[in-house]
């Protein structure tokens, strides 16, 4: 082992917070310090559908060993002496004299944290398909007859029960959506890299709460094909009750209400009612901000629905999520130009699954 590799594994043991992992020993870093990455190495992962991060974990570059703490991208920045925290953390501006071309990664990686710090998108839909068309044409169960596929004795030369699955008649388009984020090189170059990825987390964050509100305009009206969501309505307008979310929980056979998704209106309400004054529910929320689940429903919030509208829905049957660009950042401009602009796209789309899995409840009705 050479001097240089000595000196990386003590700046990793010194490390208090990459990535927030703590490393209990040396980590090896040869095969690490073997590879150049650059614009190169950035154009082979898009060409192959890859982030930087995968790219490098393949077996031609720097696969991680199962006990390693960091992978392969965090190996690279600490070959590079990169903190990303403790009182020592490394500045926009050094980040840019030591590892320039890392610098696009790490925006998109920081982002994707702040997209996980919103996990109610993965918990309102049933799946995330990428495809290569942006054009995406859903399949449709017929469901109109429950006889023609449930289970039942088959006598001799009977008809099979069939689910017939076809196409929907209306494909949906998987559109692009951007963000671009544009500061100037002076506001962030001393900025350290903690306080930079604060930014980028609250960039991911708030990306994540624009496609919950797309989702969320799918649960209502439809991805085109003639499948908006049911409405039942209140027993009285303008005014939400125990009683009408046991409404709405019932016209979910054979389906299973476990999620609701309302206005934070119409959660402040859900959370007033006596009927969920439970003791533990309380102190559950009181302490640790955890929502409780009425009618054993996960409570969503999404100030993307219409005040007077509450949203049931088995979020295992419900709507699918489809991608045709997954998140990407420009990295060509952030490597060149010491990040002027960095344009942030995904194209992304929702298409519904099984109408019958969601169903709406409209407390203000004429």
């Amino acid at each position: 082992m050479n001097m240089n590799q000595n000196f990386h594994q003590a700046a990793i043991r010194e490390e208090q917070d990459l990535s927030r992992r703590e490393l209990t020993g040396p980590v090896d870093l040869g095969r690490a310090a073997e590879l150049n990455i650059d614009k190169e190495s950035y154009l082979e992962a898009e060409a192959r559908g890859m982030t930087l991060s995968e790219l490098l974990e393949t077996a031609e570059y720097d696969p991680s060993p199962t006990d390693c703490p960091l992978d392969a991208f965090e190996r690279q920045l600490a070959l590079a002496g990169i903190r990303l925290g403790g009182s020592k953390a490394t500045t926009v501006e050094q980040f840019y004299q030591k590892a320039p071309s890392l610098m696009p990664e790490f925006i998109l990686r920081e982002i994707k944290k702040g997209q996980a710090m919103r996990p109610e998108l993965a918990a309102i839909i049933a799946g995330s398909t990428t495809v290569a068309n942006n054009r995406y044409t859903p399949f449709h169960i017929d469901t109109s007859s429950a006889d023609r596929f449930s289970l039942r004795p088959i006598g001799e030369g009977s008809e099979i029960p069939q689910i017939l699955v076809t196409e929907q008649n209306h494909s949906i388009n998987v559109k692009e959506y951007g963000l671009g984020l544009k500061a100037s090189y002076k506001a962030l170059r001393y900025r350290t890299t903690a306080q930079f990825r604060v930014l980028l987390w609250y960039i991911g964050f708030r990306l994540q709460t624009d496609k919950i509100g797309l989702a969320v305009d799918c649960l209502i009206n439809g991805d085109g094909n003639a499948n908006a969501a049911a409405v039942v309505n209140a027993a009285s307008s303008g005014s939400l009750t125990y009683d009408d979310l046991v409404t709405l929980w019932s016209q979910f056979a054979p389906f299973e209400m476990n999620t609701l998704i309302c206005h934070i209106g119409q959660l402040k309400s859900i959370l007033l009612m006596d009927e969920f004054k439970d003791p533990m529910a309380g102190y559950r929320f009181q302490s640790r901000g955890e929502l409780f689940s009425p009618l054993g429903a996960t409570l969503v919030r999404s100030d993307n629905v219409p005040a007077d509208l509450v949203i049931g829905l088995d979020a295992r049957f419900a709507i699918e999520e489809v991608v045709t660009q997954p998140l990407v950042v420009e990295y060509d401009k952030i490597i060149e130009q010491r990040f002027e602009e960095a344009i942030i796209s995904e194209s992304v789309a929702y298409a519904k699954v099984i109408r019958e899995a969601s169903v709406v409840l409209d407390t203000s009705f004429s």
